[in-house]
């Protein structure tokens, strides 16, 4: 039972994004010329000045059809010869597109060429010679060190997009993912040092800075890295769980769009990162998993196109310069994306079979859907067409369709190898680096000023400042005092109190001795309290000294422990770093198996797609062949049944022609046989048998009369009692049966019709209708029904019938003759049939004609019908 189709909502229409429309930019082309290897002696690339290169065919092949010299020049926004740096590729490139990140705007730069044409060196670089993504990271991080948000702030979500959280769930989440426990990979996310297979990439020393920086905004970098291969998505960070038994294929991720409408890959793995070093170990963990492979042209051919995207999230602060707003819509996020296209080679100078035949088809085939991109949005910008853009024919068109419709510059650096061998491929890489430079790329625009007042952050630091300074200077905080005098109080008033010393007079012998008293008094409490305190501090330092004796001893078993441990650390150490190298070699062991594995269940994938092929061929041939012999069992089923039917004819028709023959010879015995015995008028007459006495019964053949050899004798008609002046309708029905007598019926100047019609009755003055029906001795009676035809007052015709005309068929009465005896008594006996029609008085008598075939004798018409028999 099908389900009803739903009816899709209607689709909510994006926000109106603001857009230079006058203003458009043309994509950035640059051409970088690799240099000659010590094996390639010729060249065919020759730089002529910073723009321009001259192409000039290999000695094989440099004669055009006039006999000329086929020298071809291309010019490009700059061209690299093969003197340059890293560095100064990177500031005529790359440095604008880092600026344009930090200030909001997105950017895409890819390489291009054929293989082995140093598309991957120029992105990734060598040692001491980093590439162009190493240097961006770089520059990226340089820029934006002092004012990073705290890790976790940032958080990416499921939908493109990023959310703001505070410093306190901030350092919640971070708690919570340090308390977990960490999956074990192969490399580790973060470290403390750089591994030394990339450390001297990233080692740059002259690295650049961005100037001009928002510095009231807190900045954050995501990073992820995805290959395109075979028109398949995977993401290279992806961390899936390593199974020795049965190890599982990455899975392909799919494209969608957000309620912006740009293109990202669902599921896909980004990285929040903090450092250069954490970035490029990133990128160098994905660059492991990428796809190569050895060919005759290459010894590591890129088999993918790889994609590393540099996303930067920033938020402003607050108006207090303190916190970073919370508001969704504040948060501006830009990305540059690096792509590293796979080279486009022919299979015919690679040699390629099998896996690597189906990969060079389908990196052909991307390269190709990317130039015819290009050359309609060329089309559409030159002619005013409004052709439309195939991105969908291909996952790395889709992927950047958003960059050529106008959200950021794209830059493209054609890279080239000037050996002869690859002039023809390097010929078509020039055509459409030409042809891409006639592109042009609406101007992504600046983003919006929220309204704040610029320097909170200065001004907030600046008062933090001022306020430590100023609780410096007045010593800062007193801590402790409260409690002392609050002690000294509480000894102060458990002394006793003083009397009073006011002498009066010269004789007072009291006021003195008072006061020594509570003074004597004051002194004794105070010597107790010392000794109470002496004892105190003896009882104390006994139990320090004793305290430290423990301490002592528990130091010593801890240093004996500690010493243990150290040595069993130093052991496991030792152990870790040999199944660490263990572990290498089964990483690299691994990495194989599952290259391999990938290469035979791409293959086992292929086979039984042509397994199911063949299958599905088989079944049509199979049903086929059953529907080709059932038709052929039908068409000899039919054809026997004919020449079945065929054979009993033809076996009829000779049975009825002998037949026929037959009775032909018959009737010239019995004619020859009436002629002799009526010549013979004197012969005596022969004695009479009993059996001639009795009635002798004409015998009907079973077989129908046979056709006559000799030529029918034309029939004559007797003129019918309905024939005059008038003129009749004659109506047979479609059923009657010729009778096939002699006397016909005839009506001259009639209208034959089989269904009476008021036509046909308006013509004519008579009707007559034929009606045919089985008499009781089992012949046929044919009646004539007769009538007047009568005009109606309505306009109509009205048959009045007058008379009935009967014909039937029967057989002539026996004639008898009494023979010449004079015994009257005797009963009168039938004479034989065939001394009765000897007798030319009687047969001239009856006077009547017989047809051919009838076994009655002559001049007599059988008015059987004949049965008809089937063909």
């Amino acid at each position: 039972m099908m389900k009803t189709a739903r009816a899709k909502p209607p689709r909510r229409a994006a926000p109106k994004k603001p857009s230079n429309t006058g203003q458009k930019d043309p994509v950035g082309v640059y051409c970088r010329v690799r240099p000659l290897s010590p094996t390639d002696q010729e060249c065919c690339i020759e730089v002529i000045n910073e723009t321009t290169v001259q192409l000039h065919p290999p000695d094989g092949c440099r004669v055009n059809r006039n006999g000329e010299y086929k020298e071809t020049q291309y010019s490009f926004k700059q061209v690299f010869g093969t003197q340059v740096t890293q560095k100064d590729l990177f500031n005529s490139v790359a440095k604008l597109l880092v600026e344009d990140l930090i200030h909001g705007k997105n950017g895409l730069l890819f390489t291009y060429g054929v293989t082995g044409s140093g598309k991957t060196y120029t992105m990734t670089g060598s040692p001491g010679q980093g590439g162009l993504l190493p240097r961006c990271l770089h520059m990226i991080f340089n820029s934006i060190t002092d004012f990073q948000a705290k890790r976790y702030v940032f958080k990416t979500d499921d939908k493109n997009g990023i959310e703001v959280q505070n410093e306190v769930d901030a350092l919640l989440e971070r708690q919570k993912r340090d308390n977990q426990p960490q999956v074990v990979t192969r490399t580790p996310l973060s470290r403390q040092k750089p591994e030394t297979e990339f450390a001297d990439m990233i080692n740059i020393e002259d690295g650049c800075k961005v100037e001009e920086i928002d510095e009231d905004s807190v900045y954050s970098v995501f990073v992820s890295y995805i290959e395109i291969y075979n028109n398949y998505i995977y993401d290279l960070l992806e961390e899936v769980p390593i199974d020795p038994i049965k190890p599982k294929p990455p899975q392909s991720k799919i494209l969608r769009e957000d309620h912006n409408h740009n293109m990202y890959v669902a599921g896909c793995t980004e990285v929040e990162v903090k450092t250069t070093e954490e970035a490029f170990d990133v990128f160098w963990r994905g660059q492991k998993r990428r796809r190569i492979a050895n060919t005759q042209l290459n010894r590591e051919s890129s088999r993918s196109h790889s994609v590393f995207m540099i996303k930067l999230a920033q938020a402003p602060l607050d108006a207090d310069g303190d916190h970073v707003l919370q508001e969704k819509e504040q948060v501006t996020v830009s990305q540059l994306s690096l792509v590293d296209l796979a080279g486009s080679e022919r299979t015919n100078r690679t040699k390629a079979e099998g896996s690597r035949l189906r990969e060079a088809g389908n990196i052909n085939q991307s390269l190709m859907t990317l130039r015819t991109c290009i050359e309609a949005l060329r089309e559409n910008q030159m002619c005013g067409t409004n052709k439309m853009v195939p991105y969908r024919d291909s996952k790395l068109t889709h992927l950047f369709k958003n960059y050529f419709d106008g959200e950021g510059k794209v830059r493209m650096i054609v890279c080239v190898n000037p050996k002869a061998d690859d002039h023809e491929e390097s010929l078509q890489v020039m055509r459409f680096a030409e042809m891409t430079q006639e592109v042009e790329v609406a101007r992504p625009v600046d983003k919006p000023i929220f309204g704040l007042t610029p320097g909170r952050r200065y001004r907030n630091q600046a008062f933090k400042d001022e306020l430590t300074r100023r609780l410096e200077e007045r010593g800062g905080p007193v801590i402790g005092e409260p409690e002392e005098q609050a002690v000294i109080e509480m000894l102060i008033q458990s002394f006793p109190a003083i009397p009073s010393c006011e002498l009066l007079d010269a004789n007072d012998d009291q006021t003195l001795p008072r006061l020594i008293e509570a003074l004597e008094k004051r002194r004794r409490i105070r010597q107790m309290m010392a000794e109470e305190f002496n004892k105190s501090i003896t009882s104390f330092r006994s139990m320090l000294q004793d305290f430290n004796g423990v301490v002592a001893a528990k130091e010593n078993m801890a240093q004996g422990k500690m010493t243990e441990r150290e040595r069993t650390i130093v052991s496991q150490r030792s152990e870790i770093e040999r199944l660490e190298k263990k572990v290498k070699t089964l990483e690299y062991k691994i990495d194989i198996l599952e290259k391999t594995t990938t290469i035979y269940e791409d293959e086992k994938r292929t086979l039984q797609q042509d397994l199911e092929v063949q299958n599905q061929k088989l079944q049509r041939q199979l049903s086929d062949k059953r529907r080709i012999e059932a038709r052929l069992q039908g068409m000899v089923t039919e054809n026997a049944m004919k020449w079945e039917k065929e054979c009993e004819r033809r076996v009829a028709a000779k049975q009825l022609e002998m037949q026929n023959k037959l009775w032909v010879k018959d009737e010239k015995l019995k004619q020859l046989k009436a002629i002799v015995t009526e010549t013979k008028g004197d012969a005596p007459e022969r004695p009479s048998r009993e059996k001639d006495r009795e009635p002798k019964v004409p015998i009907r053949s079973i077989s129908p009369s046979p056709v006559p050899t000799v030529p029918p004798v034309h029939s004559r008609h007797r003129r019918s009692r309905s024939a005059g002046a008038e003129r009749w309708v004659d109506h047979k029905p479609p059923g009657s049966v010729e009778t096939e007598t002699v006397m016909q019926p005839h009506v001259p100047n009639s209208i034959k019709v089989s269904v009476a019609s008021e036509k046909a009755l308006s013509k004519c003055d008579k009707y007559m209708l034929t009606h045919q029906q089985l008499a009781s001795d089992g012949e046929i009676e044919t009646k004539l029904i007769k009538g007047d035809v009568f005009r109606t007052r309505g306009g109509g015709q009205s048959v009045q019938f007058t008379d009935v005309e009967t014909l039937r068929q029967q057989s002539p009465p026996g004639t008898y003759r009494k023979r010449r005896s004079s015994e009257s008594n005797r009963p009168p006996q039938v004479e034989n049939t065939d001394s009765e029609w000897t007798d030319v008085e009687t047969r001239c008598s009856v006077a009547m004609e017989m047809r051919a075939g009838s076994n009655l004798g002559p001049g007599y018409q059988h008015h059987a019908i004949p049965k008809r028999r089937k063909p």
